[in-house]
C-alpha cells in the first residue's frame, strides 16, 4: 500500500462496517468520521503487532476509505483539510510506510481519540 490515493473514486470503493452507510457518512460531523477513522487505524495497528497482516491491511484500507471520504466532503475546506490529508500521510507512513514521522500506536490512538471524545460529547 502506498501513500497516494487509488484511482478509484471512494464512493466508487466503499467498504466499510455493514450498518455504516455513505449517506449516514456524509451527515456525520468531522469529529465523528475522524473518531470512525480512528476505530479503524486502531484495528490495523492492534493487527500488526498481533502478526496479522491480512486484517492489518483489511483495516488499513477501511481507514483510507473513510480518510478518503473525509477528504472529499465540502464542508472540510481549507485548514481542516490540511490536517485531513496530514492524518492520511501519517496513517499511512506508520502502517505501510517507512514511519518517517515518527508516529507510535499511542500518538495516533491518541490523536483520534480526542476526535471520537469530541463527538461522544456532541451527541
Amino acid at each position: 500500500m502506498t501513500d497516494e490515493r487509488a484511482d478509484a473514486a471512494p464512493r466508487d470503493r466503499v467498504s466499510m462496517h455493514a450498518d455504516l452507510t455513505l449517506a449516514r457518512w456524509e451527515r456525520m460531523t468531522l469529529a465523528e468520521q475522524l473518531g470512525n477513522v480512528g476505530a479503524d487505524a486502531g484495528r490495523a495497528i492492534r493487527a500488526r503487532a498481533s502478526g496479522n497482516d491480512a486484517r492489518a491491511a483489511a483495516g488499513l484500507e477501511r481507514a483510507l476509505v473513510q480518510l478518503d471520504l473525509t477528504l472529499d466532503d465540502p464542508r472540510w475546506a481549507g485548514h481542516r483539510r490540511r490536517e485531513i490529508a496530514r492524518a492520511r500521510e501519517v496513517v499511512c507512513d506508520h502502517l505501510a510506510g517507512d514511519n518517517v514521522y515518527g508516529s507510535t500506536p499511542e500518538s495516533l490512538e491518541a490523536w483520534f481519540m480526542a476526535y471520537a471524545m469530541a463527538a461522544r460529547l456532541g451527541r
